[in-house]
Protein backbone atom coordinates (compact mmCIF):
# COMPACT_ATOMS: atom_id res chain seq x y z
CA UNK A 1 0.00 0.00 0.00
CA UNK A 2 2.72 2.48 0.93
CA UNK A 3 4.64 1.69 -2.26
CA UNK A 4 1.66 2.66 -4.44
CA UNK A 5 1.26 5.97 -2.62
CA UNK A 6 4.94 6.77 -3.10
CA UNK A 7 4.81 5.82 -6.79
CA UNK A 8 1.71 7.99 -7.27
CA UNK A 9 3.46 10.96 -5.61
CA UNK A 10 6.61 10.48 -7.70
CA UNK A 11 4.75 10.32 -11.02
CA UNK A 12 3.25 13.80 -10.63
CA UNK A 13 5.92 15.54 -12.77
CA UNK A 14 7.07 14.61 -16.26
CA UNK A 15 9.69 15.98 -18.65
CA UNK A 16 8.68 16.14 -22.30
CA UNK A 17 9.09 17.92 -25.61
CA UNK A 18 6.50 20.43 -26.78
CA UNK A 19 4.90 19.50 -30.11
CA UNK A 20 2.66 21.35 -32.59
CA UNK A 21 -0.79 21.70 -31.06
CA UNK A 22 -4.12 22.77 -32.54
CA UNK A 23 -5.70 23.44 -29.13
CA UNK A 24 -6.07 26.95 -27.72
CA UNK A 25 -4.36 27.53 -24.33
CA UNK A 26 -2.95 24.01 -24.38
CA UNK A 27 0.36 22.50 -25.41
CA UNK A 28 0.82 19.02 -26.83
CA UNK A 29 3.71 17.37 -24.98
CA UNK A 30 5.52 14.19 -26.05
CA UNK A 31 6.67 12.21 -23.01
CA UNK A 32 9.14 9.32 -23.47
CA UNK A 33 9.00 6.21 -21.29
CA UNK A 34 10.80 2.88 -21.25
CA UNK A 35 8.73 -0.29 -21.66
CA UNK A 36 10.10 -3.73 -20.86
CA UNK A 37 9.76 -6.45 -23.50
CA UNK A 38 9.34 -9.61 -21.42
CA UNK A 39 10.37 -11.91 -24.26
CA UNK A 40 13.89 -10.52 -24.80
CA UNK A 41 14.26 -8.68 -21.46
CA UNK A 42 15.10 -5.32 -23.01
CA UNK A 43 13.68 -1.86 -22.54
CA UNK A 44 12.40 0.07 -25.55
CA UNK A 45 11.46 3.74 -25.70
CA UNK A 46 7.83 4.53 -26.38
CA UNK A 47 6.17 7.92 -26.49
CA UNK A 48 2.93 9.17 -25.06
CA UNK A 49 1.30 12.41 -26.22
CA UNK A 50 -0.60 14.44 -23.64
CA UNK A 51 -2.22 17.87 -23.62
CA UNK A 52 -1.10 20.30 -20.92
CA UNK A 53 -2.80 23.51 -19.88
CA UNK A 54 -0.65 26.50 -20.94
CA UNK A 55 -2.70 29.73 -20.61
CA UNK A 56 0.41 31.99 -20.44
CA UNK A 57 1.80 30.41 -23.65
CA UNK A 58 5.14 29.61 -21.97
CA UNK A 59 6.31 26.94 -24.38
CA UNK A 60 6.90 26.87 -28.10
CA UNK A 61 7.40 23.92 -30.41
CA UNK A 62 10.62 22.06 -29.61
CA UNK A 63 11.04 23.28 -26.04
CA UNK A 64 11.72 20.77 -23.26
CA UNK A 65 9.08 21.43 -20.59
CA UNK A 66 8.20 20.21 -17.11
CA UNK A 67 4.54 19.24 -16.74
CA UNK A 68 2.55 18.09 -13.73
CA UNK A 69 -0.66 16.13 -13.38
CA UNK A 70 -3.73 18.22 -12.59
CA UNK A 71 -5.83 17.11 -9.58
CA UNK A 72 -8.91 17.22 -11.82
CA UNK A 73 -9.15 17.15 -15.60
CA UNK A 74 -9.92 20.50 -17.23
CA UNK A 75 -11.42 18.84 -20.31
CA UNK A 76 -11.52 15.35 -21.72
CA UNK A 77 -8.04 15.84 -23.24
CA UNK A 78 -6.29 18.35 -20.95
CA UNK A 79 -5.01 16.40 -17.95
CA UNK A 80 -1.70 18.12 -17.16
CA UNK A 81 -0.30 21.62 -16.64
CA UNK A 82 2.94 23.23 -17.88
CA UNK A 83 5.09 24.19 -14.88
CA UNK A 84 8.14 25.67 -16.62
CA UNK A 85 10.27 25.60 -19.74
CA UNK A 86 13.41 23.70 -18.74
CA UNK A 87 15.35 24.04 -22.00
CA UNK A 88 14.16 26.34 -24.79
CA UNK A 89 14.90 25.18 -28.31
CA UNK A 90 18.06 26.76 -29.65
CA UNK A 91 21.00 27.75 -27.46
CA UNK A 92 21.88 24.88 -25.14
CA UNK A 93 22.97 25.64 -21.58
CA UNK A 94 24.83 23.28 -19.26
CA UNK A 95 22.47 22.79 -16.29
CA UNK A 96 25.28 22.53 -13.73
CA UNK A 97 27.57 25.41 -14.70
CA UNK A 98 25.05 27.61 -16.53
CA UNK A 99 27.48 28.12 -19.44
CA UNK A 100 26.47 27.95 -23.10
CA UNK A 101 27.57 24.83 -25.00
CA UNK A 102 27.93 23.73 -28.60
CA UNK A 103 27.59 19.95 -28.97
CA UNK A 104 29.93 18.72 -26.21
CA UNK A 105 32.18 21.80 -25.83
CA UNK A 106 31.78 25.05 -23.96
CA UNK A 107 31.67 28.19 -26.10
CA UNK A 108 34.47 29.65 -23.97
CA UNK A 109 36.76 26.81 -25.01
CA UNK A 110 35.86 27.32 -28.67
CA UNK A 111 36.68 31.04 -28.34
CA UNK A 112 40.07 30.19 -26.77
CA UNK A 113 40.86 27.85 -29.66
CA UNK A 114 40.03 30.57 -32.21
CA UNK A 115 42.34 32.99 -30.38
CA UNK A 116 45.17 30.44 -30.51
CA UNK A 117 44.75 29.27 -34.10
CA UNK A 118 42.94 32.21 -35.70
CA UNK A 119 39.39 32.57 -36.96
CA UNK A 120 38.25 31.11 -40.27
CA UNK A 121 35.99 33.13 -42.52
CA UNK A 122 33.50 30.26 -42.57
CA UNK A 123 33.37 29.92 -38.75
CA UNK A 124 30.04 30.70 -37.08
CA UNK A 125 30.08 33.62 -34.64
CA UNK A 126 27.76 32.83 -31.72
CA UNK A 127 28.07 36.31 -30.21
CA UNK A 128 26.45 37.87 -33.29
CA UNK A 129 23.70 35.25 -33.64
CA UNK A 130 20.16 36.62 -33.11
CA UNK A 131 17.98 35.12 -30.36
CA UNK A 132 15.20 32.66 -31.06
CA UNK A 133 12.00 34.21 -32.32
CA UNK A 134 13.41 36.57 -34.95
CA UNK A 135 11.79 34.57 -37.77
CA UNK A 136 8.24 34.75 -36.43
CA UNK A 137 5.80 35.37 -39.29
CA UNK A 138 8.62 34.72 -41.80
CA UNK A 139 9.58 31.07 -41.34
CA UNK A 140 8.48 30.31 -37.79
CA UNK A 141 4.71 29.97 -37.47
CA UNK A 142 4.62 28.08 -34.16
CA UNK A 143 2.95 31.02 -32.38
CA UNK A 144 -0.04 31.01 -34.74
CA UNK A 145 -3.26 29.14 -34.15
CA UNK A 146 -3.41 25.93 -36.19
CA UNK A 147 -6.41 23.90 -37.21
CA UNK A 148 -6.91 20.55 -38.86
CA UNK A 149 -7.29 20.32 -42.62
CA UNK A 150 -10.63 18.75 -43.46
CA UNK A 151 -10.59 18.96 -47.26
CA UNK A 152 -8.27 19.53 -50.23
CA UNK A 153 -9.41 22.22 -52.63
CA UNK A 154 -6.86 23.91 -54.94
CA UNK A 155 -9.31 26.81 -55.47
CA UNK A 156 -9.56 27.49 -51.72
CA UNK A 157 -6.23 26.78 -49.97
CA UNK A 158 -6.36 26.53 -46.19
CA UNK A 159 -3.66 28.45 -44.35
CA UNK A 160 -2.01 27.26 -41.12
CA UNK A 161 -3.30 23.69 -41.33
CA UNK A 162 -1.73 20.45 -40.25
Amino acid sequence: MAGKAVARAVNQYFLGTCMVSSKQNAAKVRIPRLVLDEHIHMYFKEYENIYANDPQKLCKTGDVVLVKVLPQKLTRLITHEVVEVVYPLGDMTDPITGKKIVASRYREHIDEDTKLYGRKDSAFDYSKAPPRGRLENIRDFTHKKLYLKYYDDPENPQKDTI
